[in-house]
């Protein structure tokens, strides 16, 4: 909205031709997610603690986390207001790629809200029954896939790119719609796991976000898609806007979030973020490259993966002492502290693999 009307204003003023800088538009976008969590989080807050929309925590957790019943949840909604305030004051909004991004994080976030507020309203920590979670999320995979596979106006936006190897592409023609979906599903659904601990996912959220703001910068960057060797997708550099939105909005939350945490973004935040990493990672064609900056992601849903088939295929026997594995060190005696940091230390040594990407061809 802002952009537009700097847009407008240019020819009277010549001043307001920064703001046609993607960089100086992506600062502004992490400065107004940050204000605005910062302003809004403390009404949110109070908010929740009067409408007692309190955390049920499930009994069959770690027996310390029964000390956070009745901490706000629903926190996310503070999140998803501010990367969309940010968004739509600096990008360009008539951007399809940044449409794309908003409106997939916008409809994994209502799911999200819908499993939270049972969750609440029945006191019940499943909340929304698995099968019509599932449901709605494949529907929103699903559609976005689709949408932007049949918008795609050049070839390489529908072909799997390879990290660290030079010129190796797979065109994925009508697949891509499967690959997609698998992607951004499994990435809101990644997250959605990692968020077990107070600042768990958020912090490796901003991390993975920040990056993949580069990738979007330089892949809608002609001359530093082809100095890096990475493919040019015109006008997915808005892109970054968006990924700096996350940023900005992350670290705000991160200030009422971190340990011991005054709110909880719930599925609201976690799913909503989960897809628009993995959205961003299609529309930027660094799905693989996500895979490896979001390993904590990873292993936390693999963890699950082989705890669930492990018990079902040896008679109740069990791999880790709890999945997700953020929950087994909480049960080998490490501190939640210790725990939360090592995992934010791992992530910022990946997202640097990641980014190294970029060069090492």
């Amino acid at each position: 909205m802002l952009y537009a009307l700097a847009e407008y204003l240019t020819q009277y003023v010549t001043g307001f031709n920064v703001f046609g800088y993607l960089t100086f538009r992506a600062v502004l976008g992490v400065l107004t997610a940050l204000i605005f969590s910062f302003a809004f989080g403390p009404l949110l807050i109070e908010r929740l603690y009067s409408f007692k929309f309190g955390q049920p925590v499930r009994d069959d957790g770690p027996q310390s986390h029964l000390k956070k019943t009745g901490t706000p949840t629903m926190g996310g909604v503070l999140i998803l207001a501010a990367i969309s305030v940010a968004t739509l004051l600096w990008a360009d909004l008539g951007n399809r790629f940044v449409w794309f991004a908003l409106l997939v994080t916008l409809a994994f976030g209502g799911v999200g809200f819908v499993d939270d507020y049972i969750k609440i309203k029945h006191k019940n920590p499943k909340g929304l029954p698995a099968r019509k979670k599932y449901f709605w999320l494949s529907l929103a995979g699903f559609a976005t896939a689709i949408g932007i596979y049949v918008t795609a106006q050049t070839p390489v936006e529908t072909t799997l790119i390879f990290p660290f190897v030079k010129g190796v592409a797979l065109p994925l023609g009508g697949f891509f719609v499967l690959w997609s979906y698998l992607v951004i599903v499994g990435s809101s659904n990644a997250v959605n796991l990692t968020d077990g601990l107070d600042g768990l996912a958020i912090m490796p959220t901003v991390l993975v976000a920040s990056a993949l703001a580069v990738f979007a910068y330089a892949s809608g960057n002609v001359k530093f898609a082809q100095y890096l060797g990475i493919p040019y997708i015109a006008g997915v550099g808005e892109l970054a806007i968006f990924c700096t939105a996350i940023g900005g909005a992350g670290l705000g939350f991160l200030w009422f979030n971190a340990y011991p945490a005054q709110v909880f973004m719930g599925d609201v935040g976690a799913l909503a973020l989960g897809a628009a990493l993995g959205v961003v990672a299609v529309l930027v064609r660094q799905e693989i490259v996500l895979a490896i900056m979001g390993g904590v992601f990873v292993a936390e849903t693999v963890s699950v993966a082989l705890q669930v088939g492990y018990f079902k295929y040896s008679g109740g026997k069990r791999i880790f002492r709890m999945a997700p594995l953020h929950h087994h060190y909480e049960l080998k005696g490490w501190p939640e502290p210790k725990i939360i940091v090592r995992f934010w230390i791992i992530t910022l040594i990946l997202v640097l693999i990641g980014l190294s990407s970029l060069k090492l061809r």
